[in-house]
């Protein structure tokens, strides 16, 4: 076997760790955008929020970032110290005034270092996913208290009755009904129910278990110190005068519990503290908020696209570390100061190329989607990815990712940037019509149905012929599916 040396050609397309870092905020949705911003305001001392309203201090950090020391500052950056990661630079580094944003991942995804996640970030990640999407039910919380509960065998079968029929507030309902349960079951008396729901309602969360509103509150006022300022005239509130305490009179409660009047505000700035629904806490309780990366409003005739300001922080270069920077010096501290510049005018060139692609994507939508705009989904034109890129003259997957989990706030409401991306089904006259467009159609025919007899998919897909869209059964069926609504059989009302 002969081993040698050759010389071999090549092109390769090659990103640098500003166009990687121009990407990766292009394809962020707003939250994690700002949560990005956070960090790297807590990580680079030369960046800071532009919340001046001075002009003159705003017109000074313009001056000195564009000053010729500052720039020239900038190309004698060396590659730094071990203890400063960051990006890698030269001597003769220079930022470009425009940063592309249009460049396939995946053509290079296999030559390029990719960045690890922070320990941050996954810690951030598990507490979500444990504490809102995996959290412990309530009554799974009490049978798990249950299990570690002294309960004689019998006491235990007891115990699991009364936590079964607790709902999801944390009350027992029909008392006297469930006690006739339990007795059929296994013979328990009352006296041995009441005992055993004595230790249930012990149980975590304070007031579980409880048979109306009163015992509730009193469980919890019980649980606390004897002396809770205001706790015994909140007693005798929640056991004999709800009433008076749901009209808020005051001067009734305090004649009524014969106590001074400063002494049931105390009570009642008590009973505000505590949960009326125990097992409200332990309830699915994630809610997704969501807020428009972009607005659209009708100005002048035409549909004019936005950006949204709280997504969108103005950020500048802090001109006072910016006036520490010296060429000539190469000491430890510069070499500091001078990769912090380079990364801070990185990370903005790259948020106002985020910006404006997704301006310039969401525009372009718009435009291809008036008619919806204007008359609603049943006007929905068929819109795939490649006709915006081809618009724009940038990449499919440039598109892709300035769409991904971006909202879009509407005269007709707030919907995902990819709502209005479909495919399409050719039509009798030899046009197309989009997917959403099919659907806003059967929904409405469905919405005008006659109940007694509901339109079946097979009837569904006739009168949408009639209208010149020729579509399948299956595909009606399909698309009545992603609406949510049943079928024919199941929206029969009951004879």
């Amino acid at each position: 076997m002969k081993s040698s040396l050759g010389l071999r050609l090549g092109q390769s397309l090659t990103m640098t760790p500003a166009l990687q870092q121009a990407i990766r905020l292009l394809q962020l949705s707003s939250l994690d955008l700002q949560q990005e911003i956070e960090q790297v305001l807590d990580s680079n001392i030369l960046l800071e929020r532009d919340d001046d309203d001075t002009a003159a201090d705003s017109a000074d950090s313009a001056a000195e970032t564009n000053s010729p020391t500052s720039s020239s500052s900038t190309e004698d950056t060396a590659s730094g110290s071990d203890d400063t990661p960051s990006l890698e630079l030269r001597e003769d580094a220079e930022i470009p005034a425009e940063m592309p944003v249009d460049a396939d991942w995946e053509d290079v995804y296999d030559d390029l270092p990719i960045q690890p996640r922070s320990s941050d970030d996954d810690e951030l990640r598990d507490f979500l996913e444990a504490n809102l999407r995996r959290s412990m039910g309530l009554h799974e919380h009490l049978i798990d208290q249950a299990r570690m509960a002294p309960f004689t065998d019998r006491q235990a079968q007891i115990a699991e009755y009364l936590i079964d029929a607790i709902d999801a507030d944390g009350y027992l309902q029909s008392w006297s009904d469930l006690l006739q349960q339990i007795h059929a079951r296994n013979g328990a008396s009352p006296e041995e129910c009441d005992a055993v729901l004595a230790l249930v309602q012990d149980f975590d969360p304070t007031g579980v278990g409880a048979r109306d509103l009163s015992e509730c509150l009193r469980l919890q006022i019980e649980a606390m110190p004897a002396r809770t300022p205001g706790a015994f005239a909140a007693l005798k509130i929640v056991d004999d005068h709800l009433s008076l305490l749901a009209r808020g009179d005051i001067e009734a409660l305090a004649r009524a519990c014969n106590e001074p009047v400063a002494e049931v505000h105390a009570a009642l700035t008590l009973i505000r503290t505590l949960q009326p629904h125990p097992g409200r806490p332990f309830q699915a309780h994630e809610s997704d908020y969501i807020t428009p990366d972009v607005f659209v409003a009708k100005r002048s005739g035409r549909w004019v696209v936005s950006l949204n300001p709280e997504h969108t922080p103005r950020l500048r270069i802090n001109s006072h570390y910016q006036g520490l920077i010296r060429r000539a010096d190469s000491s430890r501290d510069q070499q500091m100061l001078k990769q912090h510049l380079q990364e801070a005018r990185y990370f903005l060139n790259s948020l106002e190329a985020r910006n404006e692609t997704l301006l310039r994507v969401a525009q372009s939508i718009v435009e291809e989607q008036r008619a919806f705009l204007d008359y609603g989904p049943e006007a929905m034109r068929p819109l795939v990815l490649r006709d915006i890129a081809e618009q724009l003259g940038i990449h499919e997957s440039t598109v892709s990712r300035a769409t991904a989990n971006k909202y879009m706030l509407t005269p007709r409401g707030l919907f995902e940037l990819k709502y209005f991306f479909s495919s399409h089904v050719q039509t009798t006259g030899g046009g197309v019509c989009s997917a959403t467009a099919i659907q806003a159609m059967i929904k409405r025919m469905i919405t005008a149905e006659n109940p007694a007899r509901p339109l079946s998919d097979a009837t569904l897909s006739e009168l949408l012929l009639k209208e010149g869209i020729q579509v399948a059964r299956r595909t009606v069926a399909k698309y009545r599916e992603g609406l949510g609504i049943p079928p024919s059989h199941e929206r029969k009302p009951p004879v």
